[in-house]
C-alpha cells in the first residue's frame, strides 16, 4: 500500500528537461495565483495612501519581492511540478505562507517589516527545498548547475533572514539589492541558450498564460483604486473621473493582450529572459496605476491634479508602454509581422514620451485621464491601421497552441 502510495499519490517532481508540451494551467495554479490578489493589494493599499516618491521607491521594492517570489513558484511548477498529491501539498504550503504574508505586505516598508521578512524567508526556504528534491534525481550534467543554484537560493534566504533584524531604511536597501541581484542572476544563468534549453528553462504556452493571468491580477488593482476612489468622494465629477480612470485599465488590457498575450517568445535564451524579466515593470506599472487611481479620484473637482499623483498614474503608463515594447521585441511575432509590430513599438515609445509631458502639465484629473486613454487609443489605431493594410489579417493572430 506504501509503495502504491508513493506511485501514484506522492510521485517525485519532473526531472530538468522533461517539458510536457501543450501543457494548459492548472486550477491549483489558477488558485495559488489567487492568494498573490490579495498580497498584491495590500501592497497598492499602501502606496494608495502615500503617493510620494518615497512612497513608489517603497512599492517598487515590495512588488519586486512579491514578483520573485511568484516567479520562483511558478517556474518550479511549470518545470516540475506534476498532477499528484505531493505537488499540491507544497502549493497549499505556499499559499498559506503568502496569506501570512499578506498581512505584513501593508507596512512592510515600515512597522512590519521583521515579520514581512521571517515569512518571506520561510516561503524562500520552502523553495529551496523543493528545488533540492530535484536535485537528487538530477542526472551528473545537471548537478553542477542546480547546485550553483540552489546557493544562490540559499543565499537569498540567509540576505533576507539578516534583512529582519536591521532597520527600516537598511532593510528597504537589503531588499532592492535582493532583488535587483535576481535579476541579474537570471540574466546570466540563461546567457547559454542550450544550457537553458536542456535544463527546461523555456518560455511554454502554460507559462505564457500565467504571466497573463498575472497581468489580469494586477489590472484588477485598477478596478479596485477607481472603486475605492469613487466611494471616498461620491461627487457626480468624482464618478466621471473615476469611469474615465477605469478606461486606462481597459486600456492596458487592451494593449496587452492584444499584441503580446498568449504569444510565445523567441527560443533564444536571452530573448526569453528578457521577455519574462520584462514582465516585472509591467505588472508594477499596472498596478502602481491603480494606486494612484484612488488619490486621482478623491481630487476629482481640483482644478489641477497633485503633482505626485500626476506623475505616478502618467509614469506608470509610461513605465507600462516602455515595458510592452520590451516585450514584443522578444516575441517570435516581432520577425513574423515585422509590418504590424515595428510601427506599433514606435508608437508606444511616443506615446510613453507624451505621457510624460501630462504629468508634467498637471491638468484637471479628468482630463489627464482623459488624455492618456486617447494617448493609448493612438498605439491601437497605428495597429488596426497596419492591420488593415496587411493582405492576410488572419496571420496576425497567435496560431492556436
Amino acid at each position: 500500500m506504501f509503495a502504491a502510495f508513493k506511485r501514484r499519490f506522492w510521485q517525485p517532481p519532473r526531472a530538468h528537461g522533461e517539458v510536457i508540451e501543450n501543457r494548459t494551467v492548472s486550477f491549483l495554479e489558477l488558485f495559488y495565483d489567487l492568494v498573490y490578489v490579495v498580497v498584491i493589494a495590500r501592497a497598492a493599499h499602501h502606496l494608495a495612501g502615500h503617493v510620494s516618491w518615497r512612497g513608489v521607491y517603497e512599492f517598487a521594492v515590495i512588488f519586486g519581492l512579491i514578483w520573485a517570489g511568484w516567479l520562483q513558484g511558478t517556474l518550479y511548477y511549470d518545470v516540475h511540478g506534476r498532477e499528484d498529491g505531493r505537488t499540491r501539498t507544497f502549493v497549499f504550503a505556499q499559499m498559506l505562507l503568502l496569506g501570512l504574508l499578506a498581512v505584513f505586505t501593508g507596512d512592510a516598508a515600515t512597522t512590519t517589516g521583521r515579520e514581512f521578512a521571517v515569512v518571506y524567508a520561510i516561503f524562500l526556504g520552502l523553495l529551496t527545498v523543493f528545488w533540492y528534491t530535484v536535485r537528487r534525481q538530477d542526472s551528473e550534467e545537471y548537478r553542477a548547475l542546480t547546485g550553483r543554484y540552489l546557493t544562490i537560493m540559499s543565499l537569498s534566504v540567509l540576505l533576507i533572514v539578516v534583512s529582519a533584524f536591521v532597520g527600516d531604511e537598511a532593510r528597504l536597501i537589503i531588499w532592492g539589492l535582493f532583488v535587483v541581484s535576481w535579476v541579474g542572476f537570471s540574466l546570466l544563468l540563461t546567457r547559454n541558450a542550450e544550457f537553458a534549453q536542456e535544463l527546461g528553462m523555456t518560455a511554454t504556452d502554460s507559462m505564457v498564460e500565467r504571466f497573463g493571468l498575472f497581468t489580469i491580477i494586477v489590472l484588477g488593482e485598477v478596478v479596485v483604486g477607481v472603486v475605492e476612489g469613487m466611494s471616498e468622494a461620491a461627487s457626480p465629477l468624482a464618478i466621471a473621473t473615476g469611469l474615465v480612470g477605469l478606461m486606462i485599465g481597459f486600456s492596458f488590457w487592451w494593449t496587452y493582450f492584444d499584441f503580446a498575450g498568449r504569444r510565445l517568445p523567441d527560443q533564444h535564451a536571452t530573448p526569453q529572459t528578457q521577455w519574462i524579466l520584462s514582465h516585472l515593470p509591467l505588472s508594477m506599472a499596472i498596478a502602481a496605476a491603480g494606486a494612484g487611481m484612488v488619490s486621482l479620484v478623491e481630487h476629482a473637482d481640483d482644478s489641477r491634479a497633485p503633482a505626485a499623483t500626476a506623475w505616478l498614474i502618467a509614469g506608470s503608463v509610461a513605465l507600462m508602454l516602455v515595458s510592452l515594447v520590451l516585450v514584443l521585441r522578444t516575441l517570435r511575432d516581432w520577425d513574423r509581422l515585422p509590418m504590424l509590430y515595428r510601427p506599433v513599438a514606435r508608437v508606444a515609445i511616443v506615446a510613453a514620451a507624451g505621457s510624460l509631458v501630462i504629468a508634467l502639465l498637471r491638468p484637471a484629473p479628468i482630463v489627464l485621464v482623459a488624455l492618456l486613454v486617447l494617448l493609448m487609443s493612438a498605439v491601437w489605431t497605428s495597429a488596426i491601421i497596419q492591420w488593415m493594410g496587411m493582405e492576410n489579417p488572419d496571420e496576425a493572430y497567435p496560431e492556436p497552441h
